[in-house]
C-alpha cells in the first residue's frame, strides 16, 4: 500500500495560483499512474489530471484544460498540480491517487486507482 500525503492547499482569492503536492511512501519512478481529483461539497469526485511517472505522459480533464498543469519529480517521489486562474468554484478537497504500472497504457482519469490520500482543502474566495 502506497502512503500519499498532499500539502499546498489554503485559501485564495481567485485569479490566484496554487501548487498542490503529493509525497508518495515509495520510489515512483519504477512506473506509477498519479492522478488528482477534487471532491466539493455535495458534489461527485471529479479527475483532474494524471500522470505516468516513467515518462511524464499527462492526461487532463477537458474541463480543466489550460488551468492545470501536472508535473512529477521521481527524485523527490512527489507529484504537483499547478492550478492557475482559481476561480470560486474550484473551491474542493484535492486529492492525490496512486496505480502502479509500467507502462502508459495503464494510465489516465479512469484507471482503478488504488491508494488515496487523505486530501488538502483549497478554498477560492470572490
Amino acid at each position: 500500500q502506497v502512503q500519499l500525503v498532499e500539502s499546498g492547499g489554503g485559501s485564495v482569492q481567485a485569479g490566484g495560483s496554487l501548487r498542490l503536492s503529493c509525497a508518495a511512501s515509495v520510489d515512483i519512478s519504477s512506473g506509477y499512474c498519479m492522478g488528482w481529483f477534487r471532491q466539493a461539497p455535495s458534489n461527485e469526485r471529479e479527475g483532474l489530471a494524471a500522470i505516468f511517472t516513467r515518462t511524464a505522459d499527462t492526461y487532463y480533464a477537458d474541463s480543466v484544460q489550460g488551468r492545470l498543469a501536472v508535473s512529477r519529480d521521481n527524485a523527490k517521489n512527489t507529484v504537483y498540480l499547478q492550478v492557475n486562474r482559481l476561480k470560486p468554484e474550484d473551491t474542493a478537497v484535492y486529492y492525490c491517487a496512486a496505480r502502479r504500472t509500467v507502462w502508459g497504457g495503464g494510465c489516465g482519469l479512469t484507471v482503478d486507482f488504488t491508494s488515496w490520500g487523505q486530501g488538502t482543502q483549497v478554498n477560492v474566495s470572490s
